[in-house]
């Protein structure tokens, strides 16, 4: 009995210290700043035929631009972005919805992005944008998302 025990602790010890030598790198969260917030209606192909999430019911398409600034001194992708979205009579456009859409890659520094969200037609202008922020990785965590993706 004491060599079968011997014998796991150590099969128990080379399998864990195997596992230090082959764990993947770790893709922490980086914080990205969101700043200098607008929104304008969509236009072209992207306006047209838009529906809503969990109906039918026809949408108004608007793009969220501004500023996103990454301190990190790295590239970050997947970056997800979340906001509050109110309309003219202050109610939450995206209920039950913190996350607002996705930045595909954010570079050092400050740069320009924008997202297209979908508000339906009876929520009224002017939409107030608040405690807008992003969150987002050093690399590809998500795959199937990209154009290079081979599965």
């Amino acid at each position: 009995m004491g060599v079968r025990a011997i014998a796991i602790c150590f099969l128990s010890s080379i399998l864990w210290l195997t596992s230090l030598l082959i764990t993947p790198t770790a893709n922490a969260l980086t914080p990205i700043k969101l700043y200098n917030l607008s929104y304008e209606p969509c236009t072209g192909d992207i306006a047209k035929n838009n529906v809503g999430s969990g109906d039918l019911g026809a949408v108004n398409c608007f793009l969220v631009k501004g500023k996103a600034k990454n301190m990190s001194g790295k590239p970050v992708v997947d970056a997800d972005v979340f906001g509050r979205i109110y309309d003219a009579n202050g109610n939450n456009v995206m209920e039950n919805r913190g996350r607002v859409g996705t930045i595909e890659e954010v570079p050092p520094g400050v740069s320009d992005f924008e997202i297209r969200i979908s508000v339906s037609t009876n929520q009224p202008t002017p939409l107030t944008l608040k405690q807008f922020k992003a969150s987002g990785f050093a690399g590809k965590v998500r795959p199937f998302y990209y154009d290079d993706f081979e599965g």
